[in-house]
């Protein structure tokens, strides 16, 4: 078991410099319709159902440095080859790093939509972060929950805790009038214990969309290892 902070803090090492930040590739991508994806390293959770493989286990010896401004250049160039309106940052945790992250968004054409996807354990963890992210309008938060109960949360992150900055998080991006919604990941048949948590904080309308799992081979195998690959296949069906 780990503690994701301090994750986060050993992960920031490893894939940050000042203003500078690991990624290992940008790409056209078909999710939302048509985006610009930059994918970063570096992750501060562990989650069996993870596809990104190096960019997560293997931060120190994966991608390349890239400054904020080459990466929203490499954002922009993409999104106006494909007439996209949209930019993103995958394959790892975007948080990790605010210095690059604050700077990124700067640099970001306000024309374009910012959809920042993220587990949400920085900013439930640090209010003034989600403070700080604010003053961009063109930002949308998608939170992703890893689990609908915090036994879950443990179960498919390896964790031994989290689950609760990720309402934090919700309430923060409330509190500051962000735009946000939720991604769930769950296996539970049963999930009235979080949607009764979710209408507890009170939101207000918001999205709740099902993360799909994809059964890529390298996370069937590592599901299969961790004895849950049944559950996730029944999920499916």
């Amino acid at each position: 078991m780990y503690n994701p902070l301090e994750l986060s803090k050993k992960t920031e090492k490893l894939v940050t410099r000042e203003y500078m930040k690991k990624y290992y590739r940008f790409r056209a991508t078909r999710f939302y319709g048509g985006i610009a994806t930059a994918d970063t390293v570096g992750c501060n959770l562990r989650c069996k159902f993870c596809w990104s493989s190096n960019s997560v286990w293997n931060a120190k010896n994966t991608g390349k440095y890239y400054s904020p401004e080459q990466v929203a250049d490499k954002l922009h160039e993409i999104a106006e080859k494909n007439r996209y309106d949209q930019v993103r940052i995958s394959g790892g945790e975007p948080t990790i790093g605010k210095k690059h992250l604050i700077a990124l968004l700067e640099n970001i054409n306000s024309n374009l939509l910012f959809i920042l996807e993220t587990n949400g354990i920085l900013l439930g963890a640090d209010k003034t972060y989600v403070e700080e992210l604010s003053k961009f309008k063109n930002l949308h938060i998608r939170v992703c929950f890893k689990g609908s109960t915090s036994e879950e949360f443990s179960m498919f992150t390896g964790a031994e805790k989290g689950f609760e900055y990720q309402f934090k998080a919700l309430e923060n991006c409330r509190d500051v009038n962000l735009s946000f919604n939720i991604a769930l990941v769950s296996i539970n048949k049963e999930k009235q214990e979080f949607f009764k948590k979710i209408t507890d904080i009170d939101l207000g309308k918001i999205m709740i969309e099902e993360e799909e799992i994809k059964l890529y081979p390298m996370v069937r195998k590592r599901l299969d290892k961790e004895g849950i690959l049944q559950y996730f296949e029944d999920n499916k069906r």
